[in-house]
């Protein structure tokens, strides 16, 4: 079972361990830049630690601030890929957005090159925009209200 936890005390160095494999490297942040990031921007930041089965298997930081729901960065450690596990974690997020926070629209940036992350997202629901920021496509998904 895939589930996302809070970061704390107890797992936060672990966390700290986590990368990415070497060909996505240049694509997501690293989790000690993340987590200093969620730090400075506290109130406006969600990061989560993601876990299979009680092993910590990646990170996630999204931004909820200004009805400007993201997902910022999203890691599934090399040592876990291709098991499914970031389908399922992408999924919750956007299970928590809408539910934490009445997301109607979910953006994320992605890398022109990262296919695999394009993909990834595209089974998840998102679209490619032409939107572009920093060197930076966004995808979006957006939430039917009922």
């Amino acid at each position: 079972m895939v589930e996302l936890r809070t970061i704390n005390e107890d797992n936060y160095e672990e966390c700290l361990n986590l990368s990415a494999s070497v060909t996505n490297a240049d694509f997501v942040d690293p989790v000690a830049w993340s987590l200093a990031e969620a730090w400075v921007f506290y109130d406006d930041s969600r990061p989560f630690a993601i876990y299979a089965d009680d092993v910590m298997v990646g990170y996630v930081l999204m931004y909820i601030g200004e009805e400007n729901h993201q997902i910022i960065n999203f890691i599934i450690d090399s040592r876990f890929q291709k098991r499914g596990y970031g389908v399922a974690a992408a999924r919750l997020c956007v299970e928590y957005l809408c539910k934490e926070c009445n997301a109607s629209k979910i953006s994320l940036p992605v890398e022109p090159e990262n296919i695999v992350a394009q993909r990834l997202w595209s089974r998840v629901g998102f679209e490619m925009t032409d939107d572009m920021e920093d060197g930076y496509l966004f995808m979006r998904l957006y939430i039917p209200k009922y």
